[in-house]
């Protein structure tokens, strides 16, 4: 029997290499649009620093991201489990870490490649450009595939 319905998604796992730009990034708006029906985290292969980039493009939409502290897969593992039904990668690294974790745990696995704006060159502006771009293709992904997760058979569409 194929059910055509997506699975409903309680808890999400954003994940890239460092965690200080785009699965926070993707935490962040995650939590803004799905923050009371969705429980979402972040992490990252490796330990870094909190970005100021990814922090100002969110507030200009009024995300508040400032308290954010990067962590990594194994900091989220060993504080609170890795529990999740939908891992979302943004990373080539992030995914195979992703990868290797469905060895011992239940986790749906996406991979978004998401291209890293630090790298970015030029300007202060072509810069922010980068990370802005980045911000506005994971918010439309994000409100697309989470959104549809949480309606229910009984859901209709709108008049």
């Amino acid at each position: 029997m194929d059910d055509a319905r997506p699975k409903r998604i309680h808890s999400v796992l954003f994940v890239c290499a460092m965690n200080s730009v785009r699965s926070p990034m993707a935490e962040a708006i995650a939590r803004h649009y799905f923050g009371k029906s969705i429980y979402v985290q972040s992490a990252g292969v490796r330990k870094s620093e909190p970005d100021s980039f990814m922090v100002s493009i969110l507030a200009e939409i009024g995300i508040d991201a400032s308290k954010h502290r990067p962590r990594t897969l194994d900091e989220l593992e060993e504080w609170e489990g890795l529990n999740f039904d939908l891992i979302i990668t943004l990373s080539p690294e992030a995914h195979h870490a992703a990868l290797e974790l469905t060895r011992t745990i239940a986790a749906e696995v996406e991979y978004w490649p998401t291209p890293d704006p630090t790298i970015t060159q030029g300007s202060r502006d072509h810069v922010l450009d980068a990370y802005r771009n980045i911000r506005d293709g994971l918010m439309y992904r994000i409100r697309l595939r989470l959104k549809s997760s949480q309606k229910s058979p009984d859901d209709g569409e709108g008049a």
